[in-house]
């Protein structure tokens, strides 16, 4: 199957611009306050693959001196109409290179692997991400679970698409983001923990700890799968 980036779309732009944190995306960034405070120390920050810029701002909430990247012209620009003179810059796909020489104490990549489509290329970005890093720089990797494709989620659904099921990394799977006004299906690349674990070794990367949130239940959200089976995982590495 073919692969497009879904987010390279302006109709897809708009709707995601909207989003922030429902449902099955809070677990996502329900923990990372928590994990930065035990894992990370300073406060510059790249957002790698920033999109709109949801994580962008999330960052700078949290006191970090923040740039966001995205490879997505749609995206960056609605990321400056939602917050005018901020920290995007847009990248060439494939040319991405760091602006001058600046070391940061934070890296944090939020889906953008799930759109990276061969092990090639999420080893060469990875690598490019090491050098970001100053010696005990942290880059927090936030993926979706292969596990995500094939349930049924407050935010998601994959019901239309049982091929998922047989899908091993680096197929195309298909979800629809139930939580914005754009019911088109996402293409992602599904792609497995023992695939992960790979790629970051081979990009010089060790993981320093992992985590898959869970809902607890007293979150103000209808669940569906998310108390039982974990959507995201957060890898947190180092050189």
């Amino acid at each position: 199957m073919t692969f497009r980036n879904s987010y390279e779309d302006s109709r897809r732009a708009e709707a995601y611009a909207r989003l922030e944190f429902p449902g099955t995306y809070h677990l996502a960034y329900r923990d990372i306050p928590a994990i930065i405070n035990e894992h990370v120390k300073g406060n510059r920050a790249l957002d790698f693959g920033c999109g709109a810029g949801r994580s962008t701002r999330f960052l700078q909430r949290l006191g970090f001196d923040v740039i966001g990247i995205d490879i997505s012209e749609d995206m960056i620009r609605k990321a400056n109409e939602i917050d005018p003179g901020g920290p995007y810059h847009l990248v060439k796909d494939g040319e991405f290179h760091p602006r001058g020489k600046r070391e940061y104490d934070l890296v944090l990549s939020a889906f953008t692997f799930d759109n990276i489509p061969t092990a090639e290329k999420k080893i060469k970005l990875f690598k490019e991400i090491r050098g970001l890093l100053n010696p005990e720089g942290i880059l927090i990797s936030l993926v979706s679970s292969p596990e995500i494709y094939i349930n049924e989620w407050a935010s998601f659904s994959t019901k239309n698409y049982p091929e998922n099921k047989r899908a091993k990394s680096g197929d195309v799977v298909r979800i629809i983001i139930t939580a914005i006004g754009d019911n088109r299906p996402v293409e992602d690349i599904i792609w497995t923990h023992e695939s992960y674990l790979e790629v970051y070794q081979k990009s010089g990367l060790r993981v320093n700890a992992l985590y898959k949130p869970l809902a607890t239940g007293e979150e103000p959200y209808q669940w569906i799968n998310e108390t039982e089976i974990a959507p995201w995982v957060i890898y947190v590495l180092k050189k």
